[in-house]
């Protein structure tokens, strides 16, 4: 079984920059992310109108291509987990981390026994359909897995620490967005500096306990923020986000350049 290669590039240390697939359902947007020169896609189905087909010609593709594809699921329960592995998917960002149980509960349902109580399904995307001795796929499988989880309550701050501490979770973050409205600071002054305060106690715990980072930030200028902040693995923009930005930027140019009318 072969290696994950955005887990073994979290655990050397190497900044990987990638971006969310929010809306292109097509699986060569993958071919075109990887050609641009970004490190992994992020798909996104707690917000997104993905499908599980979809999302299983993508995990396909990305494994062919050899381009790391992690997952956002609805929420992180066992029958999306399992569902996600089974499926051919490496990687797993799970929303909505709010206590140390929720997080034993995740790195539980992602790996196979005695690390956790991954259910056995046998051949098929997981194990690129080769039919592979139970010992051997156990044990590829749970070395193989990558798990972020993300804290995005004040709850979930409070109780920061144990969350880190949890065996089996590789690597913390925020959701900015539904921090910053649990905070009350959302769309406020005080939102910048209330989501630089977390995301660095955030930096602080991965440390002590041996995790990644990984930051989800929408400008050029975020990402360098959150790779000296510490971050290794780093979201940039979307796919919709990167388009319209782009589309805007050249119509408005073009515009501009047209004759005026009177």
């Amino acid at each position: 079984m072969r290696e994950n290669a955005y887990r073994a590039r979290a655990e050397r240390g190497e900044v990987q920059i990638g971006t969310w697939i929010t809306m292109i359902r097509t699986p060569s947007v993958l071919m075109l992310l990887q050609g641009a020169g970004l490190d992994f896609a992020r798909l996104d189905m707690e917000h997104s109108p993905f499908s599980m087909e979809t999302l299983a010609d993508m995990a396909a593709l990305a494994r062919a291509l050899e381009f790391p594809l992690v997952v956002r699921p609805p929420e992180g329960n066992r029958e999306w987990i399992t569902r996600l592995l089974d499926a051919g998917v490496w990687n797993l960002h799970i929303p909505q981390v709010d206590t140390p149980e929720q997080a034993a509960a995740v790195a539980a349902c992602c790996r196979y026994a005695p690390e956790g109580e991954r259910g056995m399904y046998g051949f098929g995307p997981a194990t690129e359909y080769r039919a592979v001795p139970a010992r051997e796929l156990t044990a590829a499988a749970n070395a193989r897995v990558h798990v972020t989880v993300m804290l995005e309550s004040k709850r979930a701050f409070d109780r920061l620490d144990e969350i880190a501490s949890v065996p089996g979770i590789d690597a913390l973050t925020l959701g900015p967005t539904d921090l910053a409205q649990d905070l009350g600071v959302l769309g406020t002054p005080a939102q910048r500096e209330a989501l630089t305060a977390h995301r660095r106690r955030l930096v602080d715990a991965a440390r002590k306990h041996g995790k990644q980072v990984s930051m989800a930030i929408d400008s050029v200028e975020g990402v360098r923020e959150m790779i000296a902040l510490g971050a290794t693995i780093v979201n940039y923009a979307s796919d919709a986000a990167v388009l319209r930005s782009g589309y805007a930027t050249a119509v408005e140019e073009i515009r501009r350049a047209l004759p005026s009318r009177r």
